[in-house]
């Protein structure tokens, strides 16, 4: 099963748009989802800092800042 992985903040709308988009795609398809936030991780607000939502698609970065649904759809149909 494809597994999807979003690097996002709290009080983000830009995380809160692709929450809605992974969480659309998900109604139509299985695949695990697991969202982390980088609030108070040093580490991983140095790698991700402002860059949210980061999203991978089976452990490759695909999304930054905007989740674009028809790419995001294409990427689990090919898993």
């Amino acid at each position: 099963m494809a597994g999807v992985r979003m690097f996002s903040r709290r009080s983000c709308h830009l995380c809160d748009d692709a929450r809605a988009i992974i969480q659309a795609e998900r109604s139509r398809r299985a695949f695990d989802f697991e969202e982390i936030f980088i609030d108070g991780d040093e580490g991983l607000e140095r790698t991700y800092g402002l860059r949210v939502p980061v999203v991978e698609v089976d452990g490759t970065e695909e999304f930054e800042y905007r989740v674009e649904p028809a790419r995001f759809h294409e990427l689990l149909g090919r898993l």
